[in-house]
């Protein structure tokens, strides 16, 4: 079994020292949705939000909080990220939102590429919450991972929408 890469001797937690790592080209996309009522989601259908095009907003905030991950999460590389793309896309029942990530760099762009749907998502939730705070967001999940030592990932099974 794998061990937890965050913890040193004993049980103090530590950075991953990742200074002796081949740099190489990595990438990662992810997924989450959120969950809207048909009297919202007709609003955002037609951008008329209390604060504009959420799906716009949305994407401009992934982007962003994705080149500020090691700020979210504490024991995160800063990355030099070369691309980053989210795309929010209205569904019957809500905003899919993906994440793709792509570095040159050390370690891999996974929570790169997850923070920026979380950020996209809960931006949409921001956007809409005037007009109904029952807003859900659900699955935010790894969808695949290339580069690295440990290899590639594909998520086997995707959920529907």
């Amino acid at each position: 079994m794998k061990k937890l890469s965050h913890f040193g001797k004993g049980s103090e937690i530590s950075m991953v020292d990742v200074s002796a790592k081949a740099t190489t080209v990595r990438k990662a996309s992810a997924r989450g949705f959120v969950r809207l009522s048909k009297p919202v989601l007709e609003q955002v259908r037609r951008r008329k939000t209390p604060k504009g095009d959420p799906l716009e907003i949305a994407r401009i905030a992934g982007i962003a909080a994705a080149k500020r991950t090691s700020e979210w999460i504490p024991l995160c590389h800063p990355l030099p990220i070369t691309h980053i793309d989210v795309i929010a896309t209205l569904c019957q029942n809500g905003v899919e939102v993906t994440s793709s990530v792509t570095a040159a760099a050390q370690t891999g762009v996974e929570m790169e590429a997850l923070v920026a749907v979380a950020a996209a998502a809960l931006t949409v939730y921001d956007m809409c919450k005037a007009l109904d705070k029952s807003i859900e967001i659900t699955d935010i999940y790894l969808v695949e991972k290339t580069g690295g030592k440990s290899g590639d990932y594909r998520r086997k099974t995707q959920r529907t929408k």
